[in-house]
């Protein structure tokens, strides 16, 4: 069954598409409906359905600053619009297709058959994902994966020189020469990195240990291979010495 989620902020738009959904096929549910998108966000940002039926004009945020907003995509979107004039926006927006008002039933089957076809990739997709991980976790003790930006990097734990923090984003340094931008916060990745090699020295660097040239106790910092210096945070010194 496909579970669904409608957001317009017309509510007999909402009650047109939910019957005309109820109606037209068997293979697909409306389980929550929105005309405030803000309640909306709030709600994909802790459920995931299937798909989304997003109207493009509405007057507190219109569809494309909601696209803009969502923390993830992992479903597919349908745009309601009574212009076809936003139809090449839509898709440019990773939309899957988008629909007329007042919507055809023709135009709506098609749109089913494409929801469907969007969900057998998505679940043939995260299971490589899911056999990819494993395989590295269990063949490769000295690679990590990391899942970001709709891809997987494996790296060497021995090409890692430091992790640094950019806000929502991190830096990973390789001795590769190699800056790896990752959409995650430092904390989600010193949970990541086994705790034997690396250490968060700073709020903003994680290092690896076996990478370190010299400890300047005197200014509080570290040299890392790289000759980069990465400070060591006052609070953070003693359980860095421990650790050493």
């Amino acid at each position: 069954m496909i579970k669904a989620v409608i957001v317009d902020d017309e509510p007999k738009a909402i009650q047109g598409l939910s019957w005309e959904l109820a109606n037209f096929s068997d293979d697909i549910e409306v389980i929550q409906t929105f005309s405030d998108p803000e309640n909306a966000l709030v709600y994909l940002g802790k459920n995931t359905p299937d798909c989304l039926f997003l109207d493009i004009q509405m007057p507190t945020m219109d569809g494309f600053q909601f696209l803009n907003k969502l923390s993830h995509t992992d479903f597919a979107i349908i745009i309601t619009t009574a212009y076809d004039e936003y139809a090449i926006k839509a898709l440019k927006h990773e939309a899957i297709d988008y629909l007329l008002k007042p919507i055809d039933s023709d135009d709506l089957e098609d749109t089913i058959k494409k929801i469907k076809k969007f969900n057998s990739r998505l679940i043939t997709s995260t299971r490589i994902e899911d056999v990819l991980i494993n395989f590295n976790e269990k063949f490769d003790k000295k690679k990590i994966t990391i899942n970001t930006d709709g891809k997987l990097i494996f790296l060497d734990i021995d090409d890692i020189l430091y992790v640094e923090s950019d806000g929502n984003y991190s830096t990973i340094v390789t001795n590769k020469q190699q800056n790896i931008v990752i959409t995650k916060k430092l904390k989600e990745v010193n949970a990541i990195l086994p705790e034997h090699y690396f250490f968060r020295i700073h709020n903003s660097f994680i290092i690896n240990l076996t990478k370190i040239k010299e400890f300047i106790k005197s200014e509080g910092y570290v040299i890392m291979e790289s000759n980069h210096k990465i400070p060591v945070a006052r609070q953070r010194k003693s359980d860095f010495l421990e650790k050493l």
